[in-house]
């Protein structure tokens, strides 16, 4: 088995038909089923089954297209590697955030995008975290930034920065008694309504380890497992406090709709890491675009743009 008998294999597989297989590779019909059955017999399974309406995939053809298409992906990625020069850039470029991290990253990245590689056709997708993590490995995305999930899977996290977690309170919200003026002791939100994901979400995952670190039991007011942007609309509508990055609340801060307030002496972040697959090599174009979003972070947590953020140590 090689990749041209994979090539063969996806091609009839696409089409449903041996025939018409044999017409657009410009080969017989009788070198095109040969090639199946001797493909067939090397791997001792049954991949099509025959009617008279064609050819459609058993279970076991299934599972095997699925690596015939990964292959063909990775040869288009070699091949677009070696052909394109190392100023030029890919020639088509897709990179995924989740909304907060798009908000802060996408538009000054476009402009660095632009002025250095003019020719790339850039898109840029905003999505919850399942929604890009399906995307990157079935490879309709290149890169990702992203909060690291609590389970990897078959993704390789890069580390950009780390984000300390604030307490996010509707604008009038009294806090109690024993809160002070400045940042508030992690013991408080035992006291406190709180709107979280649902416990699978790293967030809430973060929260419960708070807790039983400083010894109090959270009050879920509700779960919330939607957008960042509809757990801060829960928040303005008085339905209980939540628990985000400074970053993510700039705007509704500014105009006076909710209230930021540090954690004193909880140590709770969420690190944003560059994303792909683990089993797909990054071409070099891509592997330069990514560098361009390293020293994008890194020049936004140095002005002040990314609040609450730090940068990763020199070595990490």
């Amino acid at each position: 088995m090689n990749s041209d008998d994979l090539a063969v294999f996806a091609h009839v597989a696409k089409t449903g038909s041996i025939s018409r297989t044999a017409m657009e590779l410009g080969a017989n019909q009788s070198t095109i089923s040969r090639r199946i059955a001797v493909l067939e017999a090397e791997l001792g399974v049954r991949l099509f089954q025959r009617s008279g309406r064609g050819v459609g995939l058993t279970e076991r053809g299934e599972q095997l297209l699925g690596y015939a298409q990964s292959l063909e992906r990775t040869l288009d990625e070699a091949r677009g590697a070696m052909r394109s020069g190392t100023q030029s850039g890919p020639a088509q470029l897709a990179i995924a955030a989740q909304p907060t991290i798009a908000r802060i990253m996408f538009g000054e990245l476009g402009q660095r995008l632009k002025a250095r590689y003019p020719h790339t056709r850039v898109r840029f997708v905003e999505g919850l975290a399942s929604q890009i993590l399906g995307r990157l490995n079935d490879g309709e995305i290149d890169l990702a930034i992203m909060y690291v999930p609590e389970h990897r899977g078959t993704t390789q996290f890069d580390p950009l920065l780390a984000e300390e977690l604030c307490l996010v309170t509707p604008a009038g919200f009294a806090l109690p008694d024993s809160a002070g003026p400045g940042p508030v002791d992690a013991h408080v939100l035992g006291q406190l309504p709180l709107i979280l994901p649902s416990t699978h979400h790293g967030l809430r995952l973060l929260a419960e380890s708070l807790a039983a670190r400083h010894g109090f039991t959270l009050q879920i007011a509700l779960e919330c497992d939607g957008s960042i942007s509809l757990t801060k609309r829960l928040v303005m509508a008085q339905c209980g406090c939540t628990l985000l990055p400074a970053a993510s609340v700039i705007e509704e801060v500014a105009a006076g709709r909710l209230r930021c307030v540090p954690l004193a002496n909880a140590d709770v972040v969420r690190d944003v890491a560059i994303a792909w697959p683990l089993n797909r090599v990054m071409p070099d174009g891509v592997w330069r675009v990514a560098q361009m979003i390293r020293e994008l972070a890194a020049d936004l947590v140095d002005a002040g743009d990314w609040p609450g953020a730090t940068l990763p140590a020199p070595d990490a």
